[in-house]
């Protein structure tokens, strides 16, 4: 039987389909939850809009997972890339996008020009988009791809490094997911994980799988992103990606 909390996500989708195609998965797999998996909560949460606190208390309740302020705007950073990355958005995330706040910083103007871009944006033409930049026909206009950025092609040793990494952090692939884990979308869900708790990892270890694996290449895959020929919507994605990389490099190669 499922818990409350859901339930109620399930209820804030529109049912257990639509939570399902919202986060990526299938639908039988969010049928056999019986509470949020750890490493999908932030993912739910910002598909549904309820709190991670409710999704699951155990791990966001207990004084030793509490975030500071900058950590957890880091993991909803890194939560929402992952998901525009992973799939496009429908009408229901586009309109909470619009609600995003920003500030005078160069990120949080990135955010504003995005949440006016969310809000007259179309669903439909986002997620043709969408298929254009990373789909295609034969291929999107981009390949979000450690492995394709480090070596021009695919499954090479850098998935193979990145697989050896989540294992020695006990970090097992998402059931139903077909791309590989050197996938943009999923680094940057992994990355949300690390900091938000649900992966046991110390700091230096979140350290070290930002400079091996999303440090040498996931900055200009977001530049890329941001000038390519198919991006509207995206471009914007590609902005934020690339300025909240850079505060990330720069954060992390300060002494702990």
């Amino acid at each position: 039987m499922a818990d409350s909390a859901l339930e109620e996500a399930i209820r804030a989708a529109g049912g257990i389909t639509e939570l399902a195609r919202r986060i990526g998965i299938s639908q039988p797999s969010v049928s056999n939850w019986s509470r949020v998996p750890a490493e999908r909560v932030l993912s739910v949460e910002a598909a549904t809009g309820v709190a991670r606190a409710i999704l699951r208390p155990d791990l966001y309740d207990a004084p030793p997972a509490s975030l500071d302020e900058v950590d957890a705007a880091r993991a909803q950073e890194y939560a929402l890339l992952g998901l525009l990355l992973g799939r496009p958005p429908d009408t229901a995330l586009l309109k909470r996008i619009a609600r995003l706040q920003g500030d005078t910083t160069p990120l949080g103007t990135a955010h504003a020009v995005l949440a006016q871009a969310a809000a007259t944006a179309s669903a439909e033409l986002v997620a043709r988009e969408f298929f254009d930049l990373f789909i295609g026909v034969g291929r999107g206009e981009l390949l979000p791809y450690a492995s394709y950025y480090l070596t021009g092609f695919l499954h090479e040793r850098p998935l193979a490094r990145l697989r050896a990494e989540l294992q020695s952090l006990g970090i097992e692939r998402a059931e139903g997911r077909s791309e590989p884990e050197d996938h943009a979308a999923i680094l940057c869900e992994i990355m949300a994980g690390l900091i938000g708790g649900e992966f046991a990892a110390t700091a230096e270890q979140q350290r070290q799988v930002f400079e091996k694996h999303l440090a040498p290449w996931i900055g200009r895959f977001f530049a890329d992103l941001e000038a390519a020929e198919s991006a509207d919507f995206y471009r914007h994605i590609g902005t934020i990606g690339r300025l909240f990389i850079g505060i990330e490099t720069e954060a992390l190669a300060l002494p702990g």
